[in-house]
């Protein structure tokens, strides 16, 4: 009798977005994925770049003060 195994807490989000993605590759193409792959890298550049900007400009307040 072979018990059943239970998945880590590491193991259960990744099975979930590769199920997302196999159930995404079916309905989308590949160059809408890369579109949005593209969108969501220019996103997240933006917005680490205005919280570098912020932190930089909250630096040279204080050494002013």
């Amino acid at each position: 009798m072979r018990l059943l195994r239970r998945k880590s807490e590491l193991e259960r989000p990744v099975d979930s977005v590769g199920d997302s993605l196999a159930a995404l590759a079916g309905g989308i193409g590949r160059r809408s994925v890369m579109k949005a792959g593209l969108i969501a890298g220019g996103v997240a550049a933006l917005t680490a770049g205005s919280a570098a900007i912020s932190a930089l400009r909250r630096r040279i307040v204080e050494s002013d003060s």
